[in-house]
């Protein structure tokens, strides 16, 4: 993996759990990353859990108010903010997602007063434009938003942001508010995305499939602090070689039928029923990435996630577990790496001078850098 910049990614974007972790073991984690290992030893100190779900409760009220002000939806800030933003990709599976916020609508509805973790899920990415099926996802997941987020029987339980324009600045306001990071790729088709690590490094668990880098995060953090469910690289190229029979996961899920009957009959679309037919059509007959292959065992896997989130104290140890093990995602790791085993360049702590100094300064430290 190239990894990511600890400077954009924690320091700027993060402030608050960036200054917390600097007070706990000081700031030279800023230049080496690896440092992180020391967050290991307050795993279970009360002040420190404390201090991380604080700042992390912080951020989730900023960015409430944010998407308050951009989406007439009001968000309730100590839900679960359930995050999935990426390329629109069908095998990147936003699909996946969509049919479980359709399951919880569902189980809501059928049982009103039943205990039910609160989740405000948030999907954001572009679609080429060219991609027709993504564009149908991205229409779906809005359709499916409009008609949960305006049900007054679901009321503050269950929430579905689509974040329009997903660009480098929203990332920077969404990830360090976020619960619950998807990563949910069919196992072995992504190469490796650096996103994963972005919510790693700013405290959120990790949802995922054994995939890109989700495989180097589980090694790193250990599988039991992630949320690893479905099939693993040999179990798609097994399904590949006797077939993959979408009907037969249909028929045998109850769950699934109804909320594939909903698509269908045009429940999420009234003015249009066929307006999703191309897309029921894929999932069915063509679909290359196996969405209903591991509906199942990922609507158990968030059963898990929403068991967990009602132990704060749990979740938080999970959390510190996950930013300790980050350290090898640095981009300074790679590229210390790339200079000393493939350039033959030693790493030198010396500053170079802004631009906007006078050439005698950049001159003088290129004169030094050839003395060394």
């Amino acid at each position: 993996t190239n990894g990511i910049t600890p400077r954009r990614w924690l320091l700027l974007c993060n402030p608050g759990l960036a200054e917390l972790i600097a007070e706990a073991i000081g700031e030279d984690y800023v230049r080496d990353l690896g440092e992180l290992r020391m967050l290991n030893d307050l795993v279970n100190d009360a002040t420190f859990i404390r201090d991380v779900s604080k700042v992390k409760q912080d951020n989730k009220v900023k960015f409430a108010q944010y998407l308050e002000k951009e989406y007439p939806v009001k968000i309730n800030p100590a839900s679960m903010f359930d995050v999935h933003v990426k390329r629109i990709h069908e095998y990147k599976r936003q699909l996946l997602n969509c049919l479980h916020i359709i399951t919880m609508y569902n189980r809501i509805k059928m049982n009103p007063t039943a205990p039910f973790v609160p989740r405000t899920v948030i999907i954001g990415g572009k679609a080429a434009p060219g991609y027709h099926m993504a564009k149908m996802i991205i229409k779906l997941i809005t359709s499916v938003a409009d008609v949960v987020n305006n049900d007054p029987v679901v009321g503050s339980k269950l929430k579905v942001i689509f974040l329009e324009n997903y660009r480098v600045s929203l990332a920077e306001k969404v990830i360090p508010a976020t619960d619950l990071s998807e990563q949910i790729s069919t196992a072995g088709t992504e190469a490796s995305g650096t996103g994963n690590m972005k919510f790693m490094l700013n405290g959120a668990l990790t949802i995922g499939t054994m995939d890109g880098a989700n495989v180097e995060m589980a090694e790193e953090a250990g599988e039991e602090n992630l949320f690893i469910f479905g099939m693993r690289v040999e179990d798609v190229a097994e399904m590949d070689k006797k077939g993959y029979d979408a009907l037969a996961y249909y028929k045998k899920i109850p769950e699934l039928k109804q909320v594939m009957d909903q698509i269908t009959s045009g429940f999420f679309s009234p003015k249009n029923p066929e307006l999703f037919k191309d897309l029921t059509e894929m999932l069915f007959k063509h679909d290359r990435f196996k969405v209903f292959a591991d509906f199942e065992a990922y609507v158990k896997c968030q059963e898990k996630v929403s068991k967990l989130y009602k132990n704060p104290v749990e979740w938080t140890k999970m959390v510190i577990k996950n930013i300790a093990a980050t350290g090898k995602f640095s981009s300074d790791r790679t590229i210390k790496e790339y200079a000393t085993k493939v350039w033959g360049v030693e790493p030198t702590n010396l500053k170079i001078p802004p631009p906007s100094e006078p050439r005698e300064a950049i001159e003088e430290t290129v004169k030094a850098l050839k003395k060394m």
